[in-house]
């Protein structure tokens, strides 16, 4: 990744919440510690940011704190071309006149396209699916009551009454923060709150995950292995996690990514 490239999400992740640690960022820029501990020392001495203690901070935060999460924009140039495989895997398990539920991310967005070609009931609390398949499809599209994150552009709400307890749907399609031993892990309550809420009402739980997924831990656990009926993911997968899986009874789907090098340029 360029420098400039690195520069540009440092600077997003920052105005995303209070401090940001090294570790994420290393995580986000797929960079080495020393290097991105090099970019937020230039990103401090041009006033960009404020350098702190094992991270950085945005030297005017946002009045508005949102979710513990990455921004939309920032997780849609990382790993673009295993995603696009992954949703394209996930679409195909989809029949017309199914009714299903697509959590918000950006996994889950790259399968608004092959969805074009169906008619289906789609509930998601994510606005940028919902406004792309209202626009260019003839799915039905549902949303629950909420305020949307501007940053994730998913609609989330604290109270129960959202409107998720009258849809029922044959599968859940979702990604995760990180999928470990324990099972599915998120970053904040808020999002563990709204996808419990919405797990509750399909048969089949289906997650969407990139084999960097299985490194990533996270301090929150969304629900266990045992809750999870399939697993799409790319051609990245190593032996450990793919045992994991299949010592949890769990359908593992491998979707081949088509990489083109010129994504990351564009982006």
């Amino acid at each position: 990744m360029l420098e400039t490239e690195r520069h540009r999400i440092i600077l997003s992740a920052v105005q995303e919440r209070p401090v940001v640690t090294v570790a994420d960022l290393c995580a986000l820029t797929t960079a080495s510690e020393a290097t991105v501990r090099r970019d937020i020392a230039q990103l401090h001495l041009a006033k960009k940011l404020r350098r702190v203690r094992g991270g950085a901070e945005a030297i005017s935060p946002p009045q508005f704190v949102g979710i513990n999460a990455r921004p939309f924009a920032v997780n849609q140039t990382i790993n673009i071309a295993q995603k696009r495989a992954i949703a394209q895997a996930a679409v195909e398990l989809c029949e017309d006149g199914d009714a299903i539920i697509i959590n918000g991310g950006t996994t889950t967005f790259q399968m608004v396209h092959p969805l074009t070609t169906k008619r289906l009931q789609v509930f998601t609390n994510s606005f940028p699916i919902a406004e792309h398949l209202l626009k260019q499809s003839k799915n039905t599209v549902m949303l629950p009551a909420g305020a949307i994150y501007r940053e994730q552009n998913i609609i989330l709400s604290p109270f129960d009454d959202d409107g998720s307890n009258h849809f029922y749907a044959r599968r859940m399609f979702m990604g995760c923060r990180g999928l470990g031993p324990l099972g599915l892990m998120e970053g904040d309550p808020l999002l563990v709150q709204a996808e419990q809420k919405l797990i509750g009402q399909a048969d089949e739980l289906v997650v969407l995950a990139d084999s960097s997924k299985f490194s990533q831990r996270s301090s929150l656990l969304l629900c266990p292995l045992s809750r999870i009926h399939t697993v799409i993911t790319d051609d990245g997968i190593d032996d450990r996690a793919a045992a994991m899986l299949e010592a949890a009874d769990i359908r593992l789907i491998v979707a081949e990514a088509l990489r083109d090098t010129r994504t990351r340029a564009e982006d």
